[in-house]
């Protein structure tokens, strides 16, 4: 009976759990290529902190979600199974973001933004949070916190996109800066020319004849 229960609380949500798993595992990919764009990018203000504050955690998202959608899809016995560990993977995200906090505010490649701390620290905190609680109350209140645990595995997808194009866009925009100011120290110095462009004449030197 009580396989069953489970099996009844579970069961229906296996389409949305392949979905958002697969996805995550396929965007995972898409880190190689900021990871690309870093290495290309690579200047004196690019450090290993600012990689482990700002690209790092976006894999973590990523193998976060997918970590979810195998638990809540796998064929557990009882629901207290599932529950602790998402509790468990809530509270080992919480200190992940803690980490990743401190990393961001003791690295030096780049000054945070508003933005910054709302897609790297408050909205992970908020998703391991709620995987958290969700874990706690999946066996006495099922529905809620299934659909608690969906959100919260969707919205790390949606964290892991937006810090991935964030990254890169930025990482493009440092590398065409860098390429301006290599082109604008390789150009020559200009030479002082005449109105017309021509060069000026020289001068003959003042006569130190003393007949004069």
């Amino acid at each position: 009976m009580i396989q069953e229960t489970a099996h009844a609380a579970l069961g229906e949500w296996d389409s949305f759990y392949i979905i958002v798993g697969s996805s995550a595992a396929a965007l995972t990919g898409l880190q190689f290529v900021v990871i690309t764009l870093v290495g290309e990018a690579a200047s004196r203000s690019t450090s290993t902190g600012g990689i482990g504050a700002f690209a790092t955690p976006t894999i973590v998202h990523f193998c976060a979600a997918l970590f979810v959608s195998v638990v809540m899809s796998a064929p557990w016995p009882r629901l207290s199974e599932p529950a602790f560990v998402i509790a468990a993977a809530g509270v080992v995200g919480l200190i992940y973001t803690a980490t990743v906090t401190w990393r961001a505010t003791h690295q030096t490649a780049y000054q945070m933004v508003a933005e910054d701390w709302i897609w790297h620290v408050t909205l992970p905190v908020i998703v391991y949070l709620t995987q958290f609680v969700a874990g706690l109350l999946l066996t006495r209140y099922s529905l809620i916190a299934l659909f608690a645990v969906a959100i919260a595995s969707l919205l790390l997808v949606y964290i892991g996109i937006h810090n991935a194009w964030d990254t890169s866009t930025y990482m493009v925009a440092e590398r065409l800066k860098r390429e301006g100011r290599d082109e604008a120290k390789q150009q020559p110095a200009a030479t002082p020319a005449g109105s017309d462009g021509t060069m000026p004449a020289p001068q003959p030197a003042p006569s130190t004849d003393a007949s004069r």
